[in-house]
């Protein structure tokens, strides 16, 4: 065991977040999310929410500093009337997080499917909620 650490992350993703670098980007997917055929390296979350697993994560990944946009949502389709009720819980973990945060980049959703495919990771969630799907772009600590 290891002190600080929320225990809602396994240890797959713990090696995933110290790997990744400065300006690659993690997935965490609702449970629509075609997690598998879009992920180089896929963790599964499934029996946990996207809001828990994107709070836990942002205790130990700073956000990129050096974009405007460091946190994107998948747009809602043109067409569906759907209001995503994450998305302000989203808001609020983040900016709790990070309080420089500003706004979200909302993605297309093909577009938001081609950013997975290259995105260093892709955590699968359980989570029903429709639009519950978040891309963040890993910043750097401050330096000394």
């Amino acid at each position: 065991m290891l002190k600080g650490i929320p225990k809602i992350l396994p240890p797959e993703l713990l090696k995933i977040l110290m790997e990744m670098g400065h300006g690659d980007e993690l997935v965490i997917g609702d449970g629509n999310f075609p997690h598998a055929s879009c992920a180089r390296r896929l963790v599964r979350c499934d029996g946990h929410n996207t809001p828990e697993l994107l709070q836990a994560v942002l205790e130990l990944l700073p956000l990129d500093t050096f974009v405007e946009k460091p946190a994107g949502l998948l747009e809602v389709v043109p067409g569906d009337n759907t209001r995503p009720k994450r998305w302000d819980e989203f808001r609020s973990i983040v900016g709790n997080a990070h309080p420089e945060f500003k706004e979200f980049e909302y993605i297309e959703r093909f577009e938001f499917y081609e950013r997975a495919k290259k995105a260093y990771a892709v955590v699968a969630t359980g989570d029903q909620a429709l639009y519950a799907c978040i891309i963040l772009k890993k910043g750097v600590l401050p330096g000394e």
